[in-house]
Parts: structure tokens; C-alpha cells; sequence
């Protein structure tokens, strides 16, 4: 029988936004099918992540990348009606850290936010850059720009944040509907990811360092 965590998970109306796909037939799909091959196999996370022989890293990473965005948005969406103005006024994780959000648009200076607010811009931030075809290009043979790996180590960082803020603030939640198992292994796949590739600044990972150390090694 499945579980509260999945239900909600697979209703539309809890979903936190719609999932990014990959084209059928294109080498993304074929390489998002590969990596889905081998977590369904129980294939061991840290195997799992490695670049298969022969394929492009930027390729690997984007697919990664859209996946990741996928499930923690359905990870946060499960939780967000106990995230609100009032129960988290600060985007944090924890006294020690705070989050504050900038981009180039409406916030050009760092800006606390509630958690909410930061999440929703956020979700809406990473969206726009995985459809901007000049950064994520879909087309075969269309080269990946520069800015690429300095744009994903941006999107990853801050994703990580949601799982510093789930964890921290959240974590009775999950415990409730039974899926913490599932969003662990959710954590252990993006951290082994980031590791394996360098997409993370040690510093950013601090606020989960002992849970991860229990949790990954």
C-alpha cells in the first residue's frame, strides 16, 4: 500500500509546480532514462552518480540538474501548507543561518524574506533558467555556453537550501507521513552528485554537516 508521502506526492493540487520533462528521443531523455535505470536497480548512490563512459558531462549534469529541481520541488510541495508567514517568518536553517535572496530583477540587494516568499522565488528563479534554451539547450549538437557549471553550482546551492530548511524546520512533518526514508535518499543522491562534480562549496553544506556525516558516510 502506498504511503501518505506518495499520495501527496502524485496529487496535482499539492504539487509545488509542474515537472520538468525531457523530449522523447533526444540524448537528455536517453541518459535521464540511464540514470533512472540505475537508481531503480538499487545501484549504490555514489556508483550512481558517476559519469557513464562516453557521455558529456554537461549533458549529465543538466539531466541531473531538471531531476533534482523535480523532486525537491515535490519534496517542499508536501510540506508547504505547514511553511507559512507565521511558523517561518525567516528563511533559515536554524539560528545559525539565515537565508536572504537576490536576483537581478526586483531584489538587486540581499533581502530577508519569509520562507515562503523565498521559496516561491526561488522555484520560479530555477524554472526560468532550465527553460532558457541558451543555458539548458535541448537542441542536438547546440553547444552548452561557458556560464554553464557556474550557473548550476548557483541553482544547486540554492536548492540545497530547501532541504536545510525542510530538515531543520520540517523534519516532524516528513517523520509524520512516513517519508523519510524516501526524502533521505532524495538528500544522499544530491549530495553524492554535487560531491562527485565539486557543485558546492563545502561552506554551504555546513548546516546539515552532522547529519550528513551520520547519513553518507
Amino acid at each position: 500500500m502506498s504511503s501518505p508521502f506518495l499520495k501527496q506526492v502524485f496529487n496535482k493540487d499539492r504539487t509545488f509546480r509542474p515537472k520538468r520533462k525531457f523530449e522523447p528521443g533526444t540524448q537528455r531523455f536517453e541518459l535521464h532514462k540511464k540514470a533512472q535505470a540505475s537508481l531503480n536497480a538499487g545501484l549504490d548512490l555514489k556508483l550512481a552518480v558517476q559519469l557513464p563512459a562516453g557521455e558529456d558531462l554537461h549533458d549529465w549534469v543538466a539531466v541531473h540538474v531538471v531531476d533534482f529541481f523535480n523532486r525537491v520541488n515535490l519534496i517542499y510541495g508536501t510540506i508547504s501548507d505547514g511553511c507559512t508567514e507565521q511558523s517561518c517568518p525567516v528563511m533559515s536553517g536554524g539560528p545559525k543561518y539565515e537565508y536572504r535572496w537576490q536576483d537581478a530583477h526586483r531584489f538587486r540587494k540581499p533581502t530577508a524574506l519569509s520562507a515562503p516568499q523565498y521559496m516561491d522565488l526561488l522555484m520560479d528563479w530555477i524554472e526560468a533558467q532550465i527553460n532558457n534554451e541558451e543555458l539548458f539547450p535541448t537542441s542536438v549538437g547546440t553547444p552548452f555556453p561557458r556560464n554553464f557549471l557556474p550557473a548550476v553550482r548557483k541553482i544547486l546551492s540554492r536548492l540545497f537550501r530547501v532541504f536545510v530548511h525542510v530538515y531543520i524546520h520540517h523534519f516532524d512533518r516528513i517523520a509524520h507521513m512516513g517519508s523519510e526514508a524516501h526524502v533521505n535518499t532524495c538528500y544522499k543522491h544530491f549530495y553524492y552528485f554535487v560531491k562527485e562534480f565539486d557543485l558546492i562549496d563545502t561552506k554551504e553544506l555546513e548546516p546539515l554537516k552532522e547529519m550528513t556525516a551520520r547519513m553518507c558516510h
